[in-house]
């Protein structure tokens, strides 16, 4: 499981902005046609408001043109990488410049950006897009390498290890740092233009009516796609990593959600669209789409300011809504900026609850106090009779987190009960972010207000004996679980598997042996582990099975395969293999619970 800053990067709804979409076509030849011409000067304002001109760098051997953003996942991974290299190239006469064109990011978001990423060398404010425009920039992050008579050379990505739901654990061609190795020796680029992973730098929108005679506005229809598929992801401090709360904002990423739309990349859900029915399915519906496109094709029309509806409410930080009581680590831990080779272990941090009655929960939320650095967690109840062991996480689950968000949220009759007396107890994974971090992470609990008919458990029906050969494309795994209770209902699904996870399902098996598949995920994305909310509880007959069956790709073919050479097991840290099928089931209370009087 990984809730990290690059998970976003990969993911994340518009990370799913994040995109490398191939230069083809007049997309191709307007980046080959832009090679070998020469640039004309321009001067744009730093972050300390300083006028920089490209004509003060006659003296360089080269230029790198960076085009960035301050929200897209994909750029603000990058920029370690280019730090590195403007450290590697500065010294052999080669200046960095990055460039902000997009509208939403003003000059002091351009600043405060610049300053928490520690970016070592100029970044200027490109207002109305002109050195985009002149340079023919489409993407962040996108490089354009002039040599020292500012002809360009060179135009496309950094290198080839992040792309659409992928990252490599390191690039196969570190395609900028070539191309500048080439310029310096006096050579042709080899490689002149290549494909850019990231999002559309955000013009200025033109729209081509006043919404009043269009057929599509934001105000009557689009806001409200937005409210319902979108906003829950897409506000400020929730995984994606730009708001989509106003006309302005859906506006200017309006090119990157025509794309991730179409391709249907977002929003971001895995089932089978013909395999069960879902409480929390995000998916957009056919006419839905064509709505969306068919805005953005007219210009993103902004419509009659009467036709808004209310906005949605949120309470902020959290997805279940504001929390009855919260619980906190009691300690900061400090996550180094650099990982020891094996990983850092699991940490497990206790909080007593203080409760002195049975307490049912309706919804629960693990939030991370530093998000760059939180891996997952899993909150366990462990009662005051039962000894807590880490290693086996042998307690009953209360809730978790990782990239996609799966809080608990459970329908109406239906808890999770805490022990009075009880203690919970943090699982946090941890990763290293290059920074020195400090994390104190959270639990919210929302009380169910009814006493609750039955009893939710999380089982993790999982297998531990894995042994996916090197190369194996389509490994086999199976797990299964029986049901030895009277009265059961399955009521969700929360499957985890790691990066060479490629495909899972889940089966019932009847006491009958009559079969029924109620569960396929058939593009498994470890970068989105949602809950599966069933629309109407699976009934359980004393003696049925839940049987899971997963397939692993260890081969070369997969990008995100940290090493296809190596023979994988079950293990911990993300590049080794899990292979668990998280199933929430619902258990009759007897006798059933009463109010309090």
């Amino acid at each position: 499981m990984r809730k990290y800053a690059l998970a976003l990067l990969l993911a994340c709804g518009l990370a799913g902005i994040v995109s490398t979409r191939l230069l083809s076509g007049k997309n191709h030849e307007t980046a080959s046609a832009n090679v070998s011409k020469g640039v004309a000067d321009f001067c744009l304002k730093d972050t300390r408001g300083r006028q920089v001109a490209l004509s003060s760098f006659k003296d360089r051997k080269a230029v790198v043109v960076l085009f960035l953003g301050t929200q897209c996942p994909i750029n603000n991974a990058y920029i370690p990488r280019l730090a590195e290299l403007q450290k590697e190239y500065e010294p052999r006469g080669v200046q960095f410049l990055g460039v902000n064109s997009n509208q939403q990011d003003d000059a002091q978001q351009v600043a405060e950006h610049a300053r928490q990423y520690e970016i070592p060398f100029p970044v200027l404010k490109d207002d109305g897009n002109r050195v985009a425009d002149l340079l023919a920039a489409q993407r962040t992050p996108e490089a354009v390498v002039l040599d020292s008579q500012h002809m360009v050379r060179y135009r496309g990505r950094i290198d080839d290890q992040f792309g659409v739901g992928f990252k490599r654990s390191k690039p196969t061609r570190r395609d900028l740092a070539c191309a500048l190795d080439e310029v310096l020796a006096g050579k042709p680029v080899s490689e002149p233009a290549t494909s850019v992973a990231g999002c559309y730098i955000s013009r200025a929108v033109k729209s081509e009516g006043d919404g009043k005679h269009s057929k599509v506005t934001y105000t009557r229809e689009v806001v409200r796609i937005m409210q319902k598929n979108c906003q829950e992801c897409h506000r400020p401090g929730r995984i994606g990593p730009m708001s989509l709360l106003t006309y302005e904002d859906v506006a200017a990423w309006s090119d990157s959600i025509r794309e991730v739309v179409a391709e249907r990349r977002m929003p971001p859900w895995f089932a089978d669209p013909h395999v069960g029915k879902w409480l929390n399915d995000r998916s957009l519906s056919d006419a839905e789409r064509d709505t969306l496109l068919a805005w953005i094709d007219q210009g993103c029309p902004q419509g009659d300011l009467r036709d808004l509806p209310p906005p949605r409410e949120f309470v902020p930080g959290w997805s279940i809504g504001k929390p009855d009581v919260v619980f906190t680590m009691k300690d900061e831990f400090e996550v180094p900026a650099v990982a020891p080779k094996n990983g850092i272990e699991y940490q497990y941090f206790e909080v007593d609850t203080g409760f002195t009655e049975d307490k049912w929960v309706q919804c629960a939320e693990a939030k991370e106090g530093a998000p760059s650095v939180v891996h997952h967690i899993i909150v366990f109840i462990v009662a005051p009779d039962r000894t807590f062991i880490p290693k086996q996480g042998n307690a009953p689950l209360l809730c978790g987190t990782a990239p996609g968000d799966m809080p608990l949220i459970i329908t109406p009759g239906n808890a999770k009960k805490i022990p009075r007396g009880s203690k919970l107890v943090f699982q946090v994974h941890y990763t290293a972010s290059g920074k020195a971090t400090r994390d104190r992470s959270s639990v919210g609990i929302i009380f169910a207000k009814e006493p609750p008919r039955r009893e939710l458990r999380t089982l993790p029906v999982m297998q531990y004996n894995l042994h996916i050969p090197p190369g194996a494309d389509n490994y086999e795994a199976e797990s299964s679980m029986r049901f030895n209770w009277d009265n059961a209902y399955i009521l969700a699904f929360m499957p985890h598997m790691h990066l060479r996870g490629k495909d899972i399902r889940g089966e019932v098996i009847y006491p009958d042996n009559r079969k029924e598949t109620v569960f396929s995920i058939p593009h498994y994305n470890f970068n989105w582990q949602s809950s599966y909310r069933l629309q109407e509880p699976i009934s359980m007959p004393k003696g049925s099975k839940i049987h899971f069956v997963a397939h692993f790709d260890n081969s070369a073919k997969n990008p995100n395969n940290p090493d296809p050479t190596k023979t994988v097991r079950w293990g911990d840290q993300t590049w080794e293999e899990m292979m668990i099928g998280w199933t929430d089931v619902a258990i009759d209370i007897k006798p059933p619970l009463t109010a309090s009087k």
